[in-house]
């Protein structure tokens, strides 16, 4: 018997299920944002196992909000129709103004 053997076979067969998929509303969510600021830019972060394909929106002041869109190419298709900048997040990073509002605004730290 090997090593890596020995882990069950019942844990190795067994997918991880996302928290929940995007809906239509964490897209109208996104559509909203960005149509009631000024300079928003999308920041694309990629599945993980836990949480589906998500877009932080992030307006010229710093505030932001973060919704699941699906895929890369809804995401996409979100930021052409509206002609918003989109960034891979894992690549560049999130802007300064995003951290700097987030100390103006302890209230919305996650808890």
């Amino acid at each position: 018997m090997g090593w890596f053997s020995r882990r069950s076979r019942a844990a190795q067969g067994t997918p991880t299920k996302l928290d929940r998929e995007a809906t239509p509303e964490d897209l109208a969510a996104l559509e909203r944002f960005a149509t009631s600021r000024q300079g928003v830019e999308f920041y694309l972060e990629p599945e993980t196992t836990a949480t589906d394909t998500t877009v932080m929106a992030i307006a010229h002041d710093g505030e932001w909000i973060r919704r699941r869109t699906g895929t890369p190419r809804a995401a996409g298709a979100l930021a052409r129709k509206h002609a918003i900048p989109l960034y891979e997040a894992n690549k560049v990073g999130y802007p300064d103004r995003m951290r700097a509002w987030n100390r103006a605004h302890p209230e919305r730290r996650a808890r």
